[in-house]
């Protein structure tokens, strides 16, 4: 989001990617509709804790607060560290920690845009095959999953995953606007590959699960994401962990052997 935009134009687009209507977002704030529409068409200047409140009521990710706090003419309230600063030392290792313990199944910490940022050594039967360059950092993994020449050729249900891949993408892009998620669903939508189909296979109704051809043999999987509960640094709020569990029996023989 641009920093430069006015704080009520950013508000607004924030209240109507949520669904509210004004009065509704008034009455979380426990503020009046009337100040509320004064601050989204620019009559008045809400303070910085105020803003603050609107934002949390919202559900703003900590860098567009920061954005938001910079249009409003306020320093920015969150800092953002990479993953090496000494300060984020405890979090970085509590995500080491987790992906060690989770083999041996796979599991990969990834950043807001689908960076690797680590992995654990079970990844080894995704990475079969893939291309040298896919894997360069930084190496995006909803890239290295759809592309030609990564890991789709050996998906099994390519159609049921390159349309949840998408989806998921495309959630993301709703909820943030991040222009980086925009261009990367962009990309990946054109890569060649099967459409979804119009009636998803049965799988239950519970999750789609990754089917992986492997020297392991045929491996299904599904994942769940785990993000930091209270974080106050832009980079920690924007880490997400994917950790990828057996969905049948032969696959946790297979991963545990």
């Amino acid at each position: 989001m641009n920093q430069l935009r006015p704080v009520g134009d950013q508000l607004r687009e924030w209240r109507q990617r949520r669904r509210l209507s004004q009065l509704d977002l008034a009455l979380d704030a426990e503020i009046s509709a009337r100040h509320l529409s004064f601050v989204e068409t620019g009559r008045a200047t809400p303070s910085r804790e105020m803003l603050l409140h609107l934002a949390d009521q919202l559900g703003v990710p900590l860098r567009e607060r920061n954005a938001m706090l910079l249009a409003a003419g306020y320093a920015p309230a969150f800092p953002e560290r990479s993953l090496d600063d000494p300060a984020l030392a405890p979090a970085r290792a509590a995500v080491d920690l987790l992906l060690k313990a989770h083999e041996p199944y796979p599991a990969i910490a990834v950043d807001r845009r689908w960076t690797l940022v680590a992995a654990n050594a079970s990844i080894g039967p995704f990475l079969e095959g893939v291309a040298p360059e896919l894997l360069e950092p930084p190496l995006n993994v909803l890239r290295l999953s759809l592309h030609p020449a990564g890991v789709a050729p050996r998906i099994l249900n390519l159609p049921e995953w390159r349309g949840h891949i998408l989806e998921r993408l495309r959630q993301q892009v709703g909820a943030t606007g991040d222009a980086g998620l925009a261009a990367l669903h962009d990309e990946l939508s054109v890569f060649p590959g099967p459409p979804a189909p119009s009636a998803p296979a049965d799988y239950g109704g519970v999750v789609v699960p990754l089917r992986l051809r492997t020297s392991l043999g045929d491996l299904s999987l599904f994942g769940t994401i785990t993000v930091f509960g209270t974080p106050l640094d832009v980079t920690l709020s924007e880490l997400a962990l994917e950790v990828f569990y057996p969905a049948d029996d032969a696959t946790a023989r297979a991963l545990r052997g």
